[in-house]
Formats: C-alpha cells, sequence, structure tokens
C-alpha cells in the first residue's frame, strides 16, 4: 500500500495533455515536472537510504510519504496562480524528492529480511510501486469532470495542432471550472496519499539482528562495501550506467504515455487511458517476473535479456498502429521497466552487501532521477521539434542495442572485511 502511494507519480502522463491545455504550454514545459520529480527522486533517494540506514526505516518512510503529499496538495493549490515554476517546485522538486525518500526505504528493508530470495521479495515490494500508476488511473479517469477535462484539452489540442498548421496557431485554453478539476485532482491525491500511506508507513521496521535458523545471505562474502567503498568500484558504474539506460527507454514512453498513443493509435483520449490504465500493470509485474526470474538464471543474465527484448520492441514500435499492438508494445517495454527495479536491489545486495543496502542502493538511484530528466524531455523535445514522437523511438532502440553489452562485460568485485562500518 505504501509502495503503491508512492507509485501514482507513473501517472503523470494523465495530466500532460490537459495541463498543456489549461494553461497554453509546450510539451517541453509540461513534461519538465516529470522529470524535475524523477531527478529529485533520486536525490530523495540518496538522503533517505542513508539516514534510514541511521534511524531505521519508520521515521524516513513518513517523511517521504508527507513530502509527496505536501508536493501535490501545494500544486493544486497554487499552480493557477503562480505557474509552471509553482509545478516545479511543489509536484517536481519536493513530492520527488519524497518518492525518493519513501521508495528506497521498503526495498532496504525487505532486503534485509529475506536474503535467499532478494530478487523475489524485492520485485513483490517494488510491484506495489507499479500498481499505483494502475490503480490511480482507473480512480481519476472515473472522476466525472477530470473526464470531461480531458476531453477538451484533446478537442483544444487537435484545434492547436490544425491552427498551426495552417499557419495561424491559436490559444484555446479550457474553461476556469476545467482548470479547476485538474489541480483539484492533485489537491484531494495530497490528502488520501497522507492519509493511506502515513498510516502503512508505521508498520515498517527492521529485522531482528538474529534471524531464523537457514536464512543466511548467499552473497556473505560481501557484506561489508560501505558506500565509500562501492563508489571506488568501476562495478557500481557499470550497474549505474545499465539501470540509467533502461530508466531511459521506459520513462521516456511513460512519461508521455497517452499522447504517443493517442499520436500513434489515432483514438479518443478516453480509450486510450483507460488502454494505459490496464497496461501499466505490466510494470507492477515486470518487478515480480524480472525479479523471481534473476533468482533462477543470474542478475546480469537477466538484465540482458531486458535490454534484448526492448531493441526488438523500440525498433518496431513506430510502424504499428493498432490499439492491440500498440498496447502490447507498451506491456512489453513496461514489464522490462519494471524488470530493471526488480532486479537491481538484489545485484546491490550480491555485489555489495546488504549491511548497508539502503545507502548503497540509494546512489545506485541517482541513475533513475538522471534519466527521469534526458528520457522524458529527449521525447518533448523531438515532439516540439517535428510535431511527432516517433522520432524518438529508433534512437532508443539503437542505444539498448549497445546496452546488452554492459552485463555480459561486468563481474563481481573483490570483497571486502566483514567488519567494515559507517560510509
Amino acid at each position: 500500500m505504501f509502495m503503491m502511494t508512492l507509485g501514482t507519480i507513473y501517472s503523470w502522463s494523465l495530466f500532460a495533455q490537459p495541463l498543456l491545455a489549461c494553461f497554453g504550454w509546450s510539451s517541453t514545459t509540461v513534461t519538465w515536472t516529470f522529470a524535475l520529480a524523477i531527478f529529485s527522486l533520486g536525490t530523495g533517494a540518496v538522503v533517505g537510504g542513508r539516514w534510514q540506514d541511521k534511524v531505521g526505516p519508520r521515521k524516513v518512510a513518513l517523511t517521504g510519504v508527507l513530502l509527496w503529499s505536501l508536493g501535490n496538495f501545494l500544486a493544486g493549490l497554487g499552480t493557477a496562480q503562480f505557474g509552471a515554476g509553482w509545478l516545479y517546485l511543489t509536484y517536481g522538486l519536493v513530492g520527488g524528492f519524497g518518492v525518493g525518500m519513501g521508495y528506497v526505504t521498503p526495498v532496504a528493508v525487505v532486503t534485509k529480511w529475506f536474503p535467499e530470495r532478494r530478487g523475489l521479495a524485492g520485485g513483490i515490494v517494488v510491484m506495489g510501486f507499479g500498481l499505483g500508476a494502475v490503480i490511480y488511473n482507473f480512480v481519476v479517469k472515473s472522476i466525472p469532470s477530470f473526464a470531461a477535462a480531458a476531453q477538451a484539452a484533446a478537442d483544444y489540442s487537435a484545434q492547436a495542432a490544425a491552427a498551426q498548421a495552417a499557419q495561424n496557431p491559436a490559444v484555446l485554453m479550457l474553461a476556469q471550472h476545467h482548470v479547476s478539476a485538474i489541480l483539484n485532482v492533485f489537491m484531494y491525491s495530497g490528502v488520501a496519499f497522507a492519509v493511506l500511506a502515513g498510516v502503512s508507513a508505521t508498520f515498517l521496521k527492521n529485522p531482528p539482528a538474529e534471524l531464523p535458523r537457514g536464512t543466511v545471505a548467499p552473497s556473505s562474502d560481501a557484506v561489508a562495501h560501505t558506500t565509500r567503498e562501492m563508489l571506488r568500484t568501476p562495478q557500481f558504474y557499470l550497474l549505474w550506467l545499465m539501470l540509467f539506460l533502461n530508466v531511459t527507454a521506459g520513462i521516456l514512453v511513460i512519461g508521455n504515455a497517452v499522447p504517443i498513443m493517442q499520436e500513434l493509435t489515432s483514438l479518443a483520449p478516453a480509450i486510450v487511458a483507460a488502454t494505459y490504465g490496464g497496461v501499466a500493470l505490466f510494470n507492477a509485474l515486470g518487478r515480480f517476473f524480472w525479479g523471481a526470474i534473476s533468482d533462477r538464471i543470474g542478475s546480469l543474465r537477466t538484465f540482458a535479456l531486458i535490454f534484448g527484448i526492448q531493441v526488438v520492441v523500440f525498433g518496431l514500435m513506430d510502424g504499428i498502429h493498432s490499439l492491440f499492438a500498440v498496447a502490447a508494445a507498451y506491456a512489453i517495454v513496461l514489464l522490462c521497466f519494471g524488470g530493471g527495479f526488480g532486479t537491481m536491489p538484489s545485484i546491490i545486495a550480491e555485489y555489495f552487501g546488504a549491511r548497508h543496502i539502503g545507502a548503497n542502493y540509494g546512489a545506485i538511484l541517482t541513475a533513475w532521477g538522471v534519466a527521469g530528466v534526458a528520457g522524458p524531455l529527449f521525447a518533448a523535445r523531438v515532439k516540439d521539434a517535428t510535431g511527432s514522437y516517433s522520432g524518438a523511438l529508433l534512437p532508443i532502440a539503437c542505444m539498448l542495442l549497445g546496452a546488452v553489452l554492459l552485463p555480459l562485460i561486468l563481474r563481481k568485485p573483490k570483497p571486502t572485511s566483514p567488519v567494515s562500518q559507517g560510509g
């Protein structure tokens, strides 16, 4: 429940087109909010990871979710008056930082509780993060006032595109009641997140110092890498790059999911949003599915498969236009995107140990933050320059083709002393 609440950050594409229509912003302007949120998520993960290693998970989790809730509430309260800068500050910087602080905490806790099944256990927990967008999408699009505003936004975008094609740019911003409907969702969401995740966070705790007999980490020879020691290894930077490339590919299509799917299928936004709401389930399933697979075939082989499958999908996506085919392509990309997060915690624990997993995994999640800027903004700039997102898909396929090599050349770092402290 806690992770599902944080995972609603991946529903941003629901708001992209309505906000563009509400305020007459460009795709790049709207996308900057999501990019800043994911970048701040990476920063929050570093701070939260180090803090929870010192004070335990509960206080850090509560702080994180309160920041996420506050960011949503303030975004709805003041964006109409203060504009894009206010949205960047509240939802982007404050909210995203809170998501990062909250996200790293359950991941670190479950890795300590289940050392023999890190991939499976971590996958189940982060699956909740992916499920958040699925449930939130269905809830939000079922709100009549929001649905009406979204349809009006789609009509606005079509008229604006037609006016631009005729060399007669038009400003056709939505009526005030549509603007209020969009911003009220942010405010009410902030309140709901604080209640649901705040209660859930109170149940988080680390395992006792002595785990039950038979619960022994398979990588007990590498239990003591501090963050400082980890940062001195080349393996950290290869793992960082692997996560960065996988997130860049996935978040490019997630951050602009509804408009990209609408562009490929030419269907009404309500149909596209409903379809994506169902397909978003694969983001959650991928975290569980690939995490379990990594326990069986190894995490590096798993990552190589994740990259290779996406090469094919991104290479073909621009040429498919039926709703079923586009939904299937999205399902595969989301499955692989989630798989990166389901697999990476177990790799960090295996390579650098579980003792400092909070701080170490927080450091690796900075790749998520940087990719959160690179992927969506690349797509938005292609859209603003060409009028279409399709030009962003083939370069991503080429990028992933090169990424297949990374897990194949990676090797475990040398074990360090099991009594290392700090970091």
